[in-house]
């Protein structure tokens, strides 16, 4: 059972919704990086449950406790780093009749198949999204490290439901484009607790997942997420590119279904004249003049904007009464869920996906650096 990603950069991931804590531990950081433990606390309470109408009820300081791998000054020393966030507010009560009647949506009859009954059950155990707490931890180091060379990463709620928010400009590489890709992130980045660049959107989003809760449902919801400020040259083909490494930590992200890059799924229905990004000589250096390939071709960075979309699917833990199966009588179940879900999960996903960019885009960096391409 993998729970460790990375190259040069690794991230192990451990614990369980329900267990007295989770964490990961973090090799491959460059050393003498000041850790700003302020900065890294704000970006985790963006993803902590228990704020607001459209999360969880479930509260959770998740305030990371750094074990190791910091010196006396507060800097990265070379050894790994250790976290760990405990767990404090949970009811496994809720949980009690999952072994035998598995809930639609979620791993509980695969996990059953799998391990039959020794897996742990409570919260959904490790296939929890209680366990990109931890993944948001070492995230926010990874954002603090790019930071310092001048990368920008930035995400937003593009959808939920049928509520659009206005896209990212970073497939216009010009200065005005440029500058407005600028400006948005600058409004993302001013304390707003919905992550959307449209205030309207927001309003409009919020009232979708409440129209969901109270008919005992929930709503899906798309994020777009950008780094800006990439040297073109990281990377590398085939199975380690960077979309391969960013595709690999979404995918293990509970409740991603699609990923997509650039232009996305739109690309199959262009011709390659459209599709491509023609190159031009700007500030006396060849450039692509357009960026419907997302800042990356061939696994490798162009130094344009690097752009994803991540699609969540709606929460499956929902009051209606749904089909299920008792597995021990073997008959016809009907199943309502109780317990404390959030009616929609890409809210507190935003800064899970800019952990994803970060710690992808570190890794590329340190294993794939564009000098030695």
């Amino acid at each position: 059972m993998a729970s460790t990603f990375g190259n040069r950069l690794t991230v192990t991931i451990f614990g369980q919704s329900h267990s007295p804590a989770i964490g990961c531990v973090v090799e491959g950081l460059p050393s003498g990086h000041m850790v700003d433990l302020d900065e890294l606390s704000a970006f985790m309470a963006r993803r902590a449950p228990g704020k607001a109408a459209w999360a969880t009820t479930r509260k959770e300081a998740d305030e990371p406790h750094i074990l190791s791998g910091l010196n006396s000054s507060g800097a990265t020393c070379g050894a790994p780093l250790a976290i760990v966030i405990e767990n404090s507010n949970t009811r496994s009560s809720d949980y009690d009749n999952i072994l035998r009647t598995p809930r639609p949506g979620h791993a509980d009859y695969t996990a059953q198949q799998k391990w039959h009954g020794n897996q742990d059950i409570p919260g959904g155990g490790h296939f929890s999204g209680r366990l990109t707490a931890p993944l948001c931890a070492a995230g926010g180091i990874a954002l603090q490290v790019l930071a310092s060379k001048g990368v920008r990463i930035g995400a937003h709620l593009l959808q939920i439901g049928s509520v659009l928010d206005t896209a990212f400009c970073a497939r216009d590489v010009s200065s005005r484009g440029a500058r407005l890709l600028a400006e948005q992130l600058d409004r993302l980045g001013d304390g707003r607790d919905f992550a959307t660049i449209d205030s309207a959107a927001a309003q409009a989003m919020k009232d979708e997942i409440e129209a969901a809760r109270l008919s005992e449902d929930s709503v899906g919801g798309s994020i777009e997420c950008v780094a800006v400020g990439l040297p073109a040259g990281i990377g590398g083909p085939l199975f380690d590119g960077i979309e391969s490494t960013i595709a690999r930590i979404a995918f293990g992200v509970p409740a991603v279904k699609a990923l997509s890059f650039g232009a996305g799924n739109d690309v199959a229905h262009l011709r390659g004249s459209v599709n491509n990004d023609p190159y031009g000589m700007v500030d006396g250096k060849p450039s692509p003049l357009k960026n419907d390939a997302g800042g990356n071709l061939g696994g490798i960075t162009t130094g344009a904007p690097l752009l994803f979309r991540m699609d969540i699917k709606p929460t499956p833990s929902i009051s209606q009464a749904q089909d299920s199966v008792d597995l021990i009588a073997g008959t016809a179940q009907r199943l309502s869920i109780t317990g404390r879900h959030d009616p929609c999960i890409a809210p507190r996903a935003v800064p899970v996906a800019e952990a994803v960019m970060a710690l992808a885009v570190l890794d590329s960096w340190l294993s794939f650096p564009p000098e030695q391409q």
